[in-house]
């Protein structure tokens, strides 16, 4: 059927709380806004004039899509090139939806997104519906096609799933950019002690290439381990300019409401490495340099940031 354009205008309406939704539960921005096209698609077929509730349809309709698509991401991960880390989303990208609350600003931090890979579809679904848009059981029952009883429990075990035992530190923006400076300094200071002071005793560092730019299938572990890594990641040489196709610019800024660092080559974002901060230190450094999945950093970062200066380069 036609949609007129009351309708299609509904539909925008709804089209951001749709998005943060659905990246939320695939952890990539490009296949949210394939599952909110499809979603629209399905509106757009659909008899509109009877749907009593258009935003309780939109959310059922765009959540089965997403599990489908879960389910058969995780087929396709089996065969991912190295480690797979979800796609970040810079400072005041729309997509990351609300922020209002605690609860709201955890379920899009970086970490959070890892950690949900631990879970069933299902289980990632209400914990996303619940957490991030406090959704009632009754209506995440309704959307999920199960009793209000199982989406409680179906809750308190995915939140036992993501709880790793660790206090994740709020950090505020000019926290953010301090803690980047010194992890910078540290890093670019050729020596392995700095960095081991600013990294807990069992911190990690991984990084996602997707098989297009190099990147250890297995991460680092330990803080000496990581401390060596980044010692030499943060060291100037021709070979790093040579694959990068350019002389990198190094960027303080937040990823998903982490201290990130963002590597800038000619326009293009080439890194974007988020800090997990704890009250212990910096508890992991995960390094998105998989092409295709910084392209929506890149557009964000040539309309916000273009011709920002950079704090050092390599």
């Amino acid at each position: 059927m036609a949609l007129i354009t009351s309708d299609v205008d509904r539909f925008e309406a709804a089209r951001p709380r749709l998005e943060a939704i659905a990246y939320r539960l695939l952890g990539s921005a490009s296949e949210a806004e394939d599952a909110v096209q499809e979603t629209f698609l399905r509106w757009q077929a659909a008899d509109v004039a009877r749907i009593e509730v258009p935003e309780a349809w939109l959310t059922k309709v765009l959540t089965n899509l997403c599990l489908n698509m879960l389910t058969s991401a995780r087929a396709r991960r089996e065969t991912y090139v190295g480690r797979w880390l979800p796609e970040p989303l810079l400072a005041g990208d729309p997509m990351l939806g609300p922020a209002d609350t605690a609860e709201q600003r955890e379920s899009v931090s970086y970490a959070v997104l890892v950690l949900l890979e631990r879970l069933s579809p299902g289980e990632r679904a209400v914990y996303v519906l619940r957490e991030a848009f406090d959704y009632p059981h009754r209506e995440i029952a309704a959307i999920l096609d199960i009793t209000e009883a199982a989406s409680q429990q179906t809750y308190h075990r995915a939140k036992k799933h993501v709880a790793d035992g660790r206090a994740r530190t709020e950090i505020d923006e000019a926290a953010a950019r301090r803690i980047v400076d010194e992890f910078l300094a540290a890093a670019t200071s050729g020596r392995t002690e700095p960095l081991v002071r600013l990294l807990t005793e069992d911190a990690i560092a991984a990084g996602d290439g997707g098989g297009k730019v190099p990147a250890r299938a297995k991460g680092f572990e330990g803080a000496l381990a990581v401390a060596k890594f980044l010692r030499g990641l943060f060291k100037p040489s021709q070979a790093k300019r040579a694959l990068v196709g350019g002389t990198p610019e190094i960027h303080a800024t937040t990823a998903n409401g982490e201290p990130a660092i963002v590597v800038v080559v000619d326009g293009r974002v080439v890194a974007v490495t988020c800090l997990e901060v704890t009250a212990e230190g910096i508890v992991a450094v995960r390094s998105q340099v998989n092409p295709d999945k910084l392209v929506r950093a890149t557009e964000l970062w040539t309309a916000a940031h273009q011709g920002e200066p950079p704090l050092l380069t390599l």
